[in-house]
């Protein structure tokens, strides 16, 4: 890791201080969570390395640099798609409490709760088709269809329905603002264990 890495938040945040590394070269990932400069390299509370050449998912039980144990980076809304008019991917989402178990593509639990209401990681969910999203600003309205189209992945505990985004001067947060009239009762739960090849891969059957 760079020694000039951005943290989630900045240098002196008190948060999840993720760090991010992509490796086009490569083709992989670094990340990271709890990340503080030590000496002439990093120190984390866990961390995670994700070759985006393939659909092996993490070891059953394994964290990474998020709770549910997939990657931040593939879950994030990026300014050059927003460009483009459409996110063909789903996008990272965090809630306060969740359920101490976990649905693919998630590999790992972070709660100690057994209440059925409470969602899983990994928990797949939809903005409604019946959602009027065409009054969006543009950059809220290409991330609502993303909703509509992939969904959210229950990634992390955190802030209610906190949806992630690679920093980027262009992005409007006066836009991004109206995603916040969006309610829960807007969106419903997917099963999406139909589409999946092997419970140890990302891979998901043709549609």
């Amino acid at each position: 890791m760079p020694a000039d890495a951005k943290v989630e938040g900045g240098r002196g945040s008190d948060g999840d201080r993720h760090v991010i590394l992509y490796d086009a070269a490569a083709c992989k990932v670094y990340e990271l969570y709890a990340a503080y400069p030590s000496g002439s390299g990093w120190r984390a509370g866990s961390g995670a390395i994700f070759d985006l050449r393939s659909h092996r998912l993490r070891p059953a039980g394994w964290t990474s640099a998020d709770a549910a144990g997939l990657s931040v980076f593939a879950g994030l809304a990026r300014y050059e798609e927003v460009a483009t008019g459409r996110i063909t991917h789903a996008l990272r989402i965090t809630v306060p409490r969740s359920r101490d178990s976990y649905v693919w593509p998630a590999r790992h639990a972070a709660s100690s709760s057994s209440d059925a209401n409470l969602p899983p990681m990994g928990l797949r969910l939809r903005l409604k088709a019946s959602v009027n999203t065409s009054k969006l600003p543009k950059q809220a309205r290409v991330i609502a269809e993303a909703m509509k189209t992939y969904g959210v992945i229950v990634a992390d505990n955190g802030s209610p329905w906190y949806l992630s985004g690679a920093p980027d001067e262009r992005w409007s947060n006066d836009a991004l603002r109206a995603l916040k009239n969006l309610q829960g009762s807007d969106f419903e739960a997917v099963d999406v264990s139909g589409l999946m090849v092997s419970k140890n891969s990302g891979a998901v059957r043709p549609g």
